[in-house]
């Protein structure tokens, strides 16, 4: 499974201290960051907490429904963001229309 938490509806005050506070009690916490708007640099209700095992994050996962800072958090596996830019690269830059059998005669082909 892993061993990196996914934290959401995180209050605006908890910080990556606050984070890290709240999930140590379960193992070592070796990373931890509540994510923040690049403009503003405030939360945006969500961080990440990454353990030393997956033991102690599946431990950690019973922190779901919690309250952390007055606020119930929701606390589940994090998953690997998708790639950006992947896939045909016509369609991704607007580029040439490039289906071989698109015969522009009107009619649905689907």
């Amino acid at each position: 499974m892993g061993n990196r938490l996914f934290v959401s509806n995180l209050s605006w005050n908890v910080d990556d201290d606050g984070l890290h506070d709240a999930f140590e009690k379960y193992g070592e916490v070796v990373n931890c960051r509540v994510i923040t708007d690049r403009e503003t640099e405030r939360s945006r209700g969500f961080g990440f907490v990454t353990f030393a095992t997956d033991e102690e994050a599946e431990a950690a996962i019973e922190m779901d429904g919690t309250s952390i800072d007055g606020r119930d958090v929701r606390v589940d596996w994090a998953h690997d963001k998708p790639r950006r830019g992947g896939g045909d690269r016509d369609h991704q830059s607007g580029g040439g229309h490039n289906h071989q059998d698109d015969d522009r005669g009107g009619g649905n082909h689907w």
